[in-house]
């Protein structure tokens, strides 16, 4: 998207949210809020219904369990803390391209 409609889609969105009375606070707050909601979730639907796995069972999920899907097929795997554990380590002193533009130059 060209910066002038970006542009012209945030002025609109900003004017839209005046005339009902959303402050950019709310939208900060909402935002959030459902971060914090899909962090904490143990487990999660093709369709983003999620649960903790607190209080009771949601009824998308009894009703998945019941027709005989496991629990753990909708378990949330959470993120490891090294995800570079894996990859083998770069050694960027001998590269060539260091400092010029075809180092930050992106494909396109």
């Amino acid at each position: 998207m060209d910066e002038q409609r970006r542009q012209s889609m945030i002025a609109y969105l900003r004017n839209k949210m005046a005339k009902v009375g959303i402050k950019m606070g709310d939208v900060a707050a909402a935002i959030a809020e459902e971060r914090t909601r899909q962090n904490s979730a143990r487990y999660r639907s093709a369709f983003g219904d999620t649960w903790d796995g607190k209080g009771d069972t949601p009824q998308w999920l009894r009703q998945a369990t019941s027709a005989g899907q496991s629990l753990t097929h909708f378990a949330v795997e959470k993120p490891s803390m090294s995800i570079s554990r894996g990859r083998p380590a770069i050694d960027w002193s001998r590269d060539p391209f260091v400092g010029t533009r075809l180092a930050t130059v992106r494909p396109s």
